[in-house]
């Protein structure tokens, strides 16, 4: 089974921001990181967990596929407290598309985030 990096935006750390495999792509992790910035989105869990979907979506189009596309994700939260926030963010962006999901509370995330994401999703 070969699999392919696909060249994106720079990635944090020593890391490819997605990776084919097959017909499957795998996506790092994302947070809330506002493009161009260097800096979290500023609000709250809330504010990063649409950020990070946002940073997500755009992952997935530069490989030619959408939220729709994904078949699992895992949430990485640094405070479960925070699971309701950002269960209403991640919902409004998925809508009725509901791929399997783990939700984790992490000691620590990347740069301070207080909310990761990581997908796989298909193609068709």
């Amino acid at each position: 089974m070969g699999h392919t990096r696909r060249r994106l935006k720079a990635a944090v750390g020593p890391y490819s921001q997605a990776v084919k495999s097959g017909r499957l792509l795998f996506c790092s992790g994302q947070i809330g990181l506002v493009p161009g910035s260097g800096a979290l989105a500023d609000g709250g869990v809330s504010a990063q967990t649409g950020q990070a979907l946002k940073n997500l979506a755009a992952v997935l189009k530069a490989a030619g596929l959408g939220l729709h596309d994904v078949v699992k994700t895992t949430v990485f939260v640094a405070d479960i407290k925070e699971f309701a926030a950002v269960n209403d963010v991640y919902a409004k962006h998925f809508g009725s598309h509901k791929p399997a999901r783990s939700t984790v509370q992490a000691a620590a995330l990347p740069l301070g985030a207080l909310v990761e994401i990581d997908a796989i999703a298909v193609f068709p």
